[in-house]
């Protein structure tokens, strides 16, 4: 029972990080393509636009996660709600389900490669490391930390509106991106970075796992540890889930 549980939530992450991959890397051409259509220029019309995309993929995959049983497109995630205490998947079940996500991510920087219309196409690639790998890495890691806070704080303590959660959800990852983008992208998800690495043949190499997994997973787990110490008090911390 045990095993075909951790293969049925490997098989969700899959599913959902393929789907996710496709979908979000869409984000630079639809807001191109809706800015156009609308006929407005500027950056804060730019960046509301994409907020107001961001939003409604983030709400249709929170209850397309849902729906399969509390699938996961992020690595980190995962690592986090188990440091938080929030979710108890077994070490078979996350031994499954990171690869999963890593060759759902693949699958879908491949299939949106293809599908992209080639007036967009120069608008994908995914995250880049534009600095040293050493400062990449602290970057990476800070800009995780600070998403995995974000995003823990407004699930667990949040606003129970789940528009307002996932309009404060959309608003964090795109500053936070933003904020990011001239040192590393950012990824603040490794099997996304993965995804686009295997695409532009860097997925191979030591920057690739040193800036977007180590340094990723160590910010998500010490976000978490943080968060369960200042915002879950003993008496009020969640049982574990099982995953």
């Amino acid at each position: 029972m045990a095993m075909a549980a951790a293969v049925r939530a490997a098989a969700a992450d899959a599913v959902v990080t393929f789907l996710w991959v496709l979908c979000v890397s869409t984000l630079g051409a639809s807001t191109a393509a809706v800015t156009s259509y609308l006929r407005v220029q500027g950056f804060h019309y730019a960046l509301l636009i994409t907020v107001s995309l961001l939003s409604i993929l983030l709400f249709a995959f929170n209850l397309l996660c849902a729906a399969l049983g509390g699938a996961s497109f992020n690595p980190t995630g995962v690592a986090a709600f188990y440091a938080a205490g929030l979710t108890n998947p077994s070490l078979f079940a996350v031994a499954l389900r990171f690869p999963a996500q890593a060759a759902g991510a693949v699958g879908g920087a491949l299939a949106i490669s293809e599908l992209m219309p080639a007036q967009y196409k120069h608008m994908l690639g995914g995250p880049s490391l534009k600095v040293d790998p050493h400062t990449g890495a602290v970057a990476e890691g800070v800009l995780t930390f600070i998403i995995t806070m974000a995003v823990l704080w407004i699930i667990v303590k949040g606003p129970r509106n789940p528009i307002l959660k996932t309009w404060m959800l959309s608003i964090s990852t795109v500053s936070l991106v933003l904020s990011g983008a001239a040192y590393t992208g950012p990824a603040m998800n490794p099997a996304n970075a993965f995804g686009w690495a295997y695409v532009n043949n860097r997925h191979n190499t030591w920057e690739q796992f040193y800036v977007y997994w180590i340094c990723p997973f160590i910010g998500a787990i010490l976000a978490a540890w943080t968060f369960r110490a200042f915002f879950l008090s003993p008496a009020t911390k969640p049982k574990a889930k099982k995953a």
